[in-house]
């Protein structure tokens, strides 16, 4: 079976606090360690009420310290927000810190709304130079040759070769992580319109590099698993609430579920949500696990990302355990149905 891992975004849940949020995330982060998943990443987003996971290399370093054999990574640090050096330098202290278990994922969005992008870049063309900036970094993480006597060299980070992952919503990203040979994430998790076609373009046009001899594709899923079927659909209330108020350009604290969302939001909003949560799993394993056995053999990604957008965060962990157990029983037997 596939590689499981995990997105988090330090969920700031309505009536908690931002340092709530971080511990939940050290303990999360403890548990998928012990679970056997491959990786934990973090997402960077800024002046979300929602999210605490903005300064992300920081938070990085706390659950490597916290963890003992997981990778940990960005899923993804923003790069037009950033200096590439800066970057290098950041995750190259993590990897010398944590050798072998950092990974680095790159964005293109500025993760923010567009005045807060605006505060964050400065420069509003940063995000046209996402190509060259990929390469700049790049470099930064390989080896010093006599000839590079007059270049810039990023100190911790020269030599360390941190694996960089592109991540997307778009077929952008496809097409200049097949040109450049690295690995790549979908986030189809919130943005599922143009995933076939950007696995597609990807596949098709990968060039085989040192860093990934072959196409690696991961898909962000949401995974809102429960005991009983009326209980996932019930804790899944969280995530539409919030993605309404964050289309409204009202973004919100991490909402508590309802039980009767009737005129919450409107019919259209309501096909918005249906749209953009498609790769949205929730319910019991009974119900989830044919729906994700499906989605697998569909789009064939080498590797799914779990995110558990779920309020409570007792429940939340124990939407990692029954993920593990869906997991551990499509790779024992995938065309069996053994929760019935």
């Amino acid at each position: 079976m596939i590689p499981f891992s995990v997105l988090d975004l330090s969920l700031i849940t309505r009536g908690g606090s931002v340092g709530e949020a971080f511990r939940n995330t050290l303990d999360l982060a403890q548990l998928a360690d012990d679970l056997g998943f491959a990786r934990y990443w973090l997402a960077e987003h800024h002046a979300m009420p929602g999210i605490a996971s903005a300064a992300t290399g920081i938070l990085i370093g706390q659950v490597a310290a916290a963890t003992r054999r997981i990778r940990v990574g960005a899923g993804g640090v923003m790069l037009p927000n950033h200096s590439p050096l800066v970057i290098a330098e950041q995750f190259g202290t993590l990897e010398t810190l944590f050798p072998g278990r950092i990974d680095l994922g790159l964005g293109r969005a500025p993760g923010a709304d567009q005045r807060t992008a605006r505060a964050l870049r400065r420069d509003p063309h940063a995000p046209e130079r996402f190509a060259s900036d990929v390469l700049e970094l790049l470099q930064y993480f390989e080896p010093a040759g006599p000839e590079d006597t007059h270049m810039i060299h990023a100190i911790p980070g020269m030599g360390l070769r941190v694996p960089v992952w592109l991540l997307g919503s778009s077929l952008f990203s496809a097409v200049l992580a097949a040109r450049l040979g690295l690995p790549y994430a979908f986030a189809s998790h919130f943005a599922p319109g143009q995933m076939a076609e950007a696995i597609s373009l990807y596949r098709t046009r990968f060039e085989p590099s040192a860093r990934c001899p072959k196409p690696h594709v991961m898909l962000s899923v949401n995974i809102i698993a429960a005991d009983g079927e009326e209980e996932g659909a019930f804790l899944a209330t969280s995530l539409q609430q919030y993605f309404i108020a964050l289309r409204r350009g009202r973004p919100i604290a991490f909402p508590s579920p309802v039980t009767d969302t009737t005129g919450l939001w409107s019919p259209a909003e309501q096909a918005m949500v249906d749209q953009t949560l498609s790769c949205t799993f929730a319910g019991s394993i009974r119900s989830i696990m044919p729906r994700l056995r499906d989605f697998i053999t569909r789009y064939g990604p080498d590797e799914l990302l779990v995110a558990l957008p779920i309020h409570d965060h007792g429940l939340r962990r124990h939407a990692l355990e029954l993920t593990v157990a869906m997991q551990d029983a499509l790779s024992s037997d995938p065309d069996a149905r053994p929760f019935k």
